[in-house]
């Protein structure tokens, strides 16, 4: 069975795919263009992010991390955090509990 998904706009040159989620955990794409910011905030939930392609500056609590592809970053439930691409690319965001406020039920 095929499920068609739909990009949204996220922030300015950023675009993202929320895939349908499981009972606890969900995942979605997010593309950058070169210099596209995820703006500082948070959220209780744990996340998981997995670099596909590109550079990124992660902030987690005033923290900066460089990751590139084929690299990982867990931010913890509560963690003010926000990305910047250093370069255009894409990652996959894992959360878990589900992001009731990304998911359109």
């Amino acid at each position: 069975m095929s499920i068609k998904l739909n990009w949204e706009a996220a922030e300015p040159g950023v675009k993202r795919k929320i895939f349908p989620p499981g009972n606890s955990v969900m995942m979605m794409e997010v593309h950058f263009e070169e210099g596209a910011e995820g703006y500082e905030h948070s959220h209780p939930h744990e996340q998981l992010t997995y670099c596909l392609r590109g550079k990124f500056e992660f902030t987690i609590d005033g923290e900066k991390h460089i990751v590139g592809p084929g690299e990982t970053i867990f931010i913890p439930g509560g963690a003010k955090h926000g990305a910047k691409a250093l370069e255009a690319g894409a990652i996959i965001d894992t959360f878990t509990p589900l992001r009731d406020d990304l998911l359109k039920r």
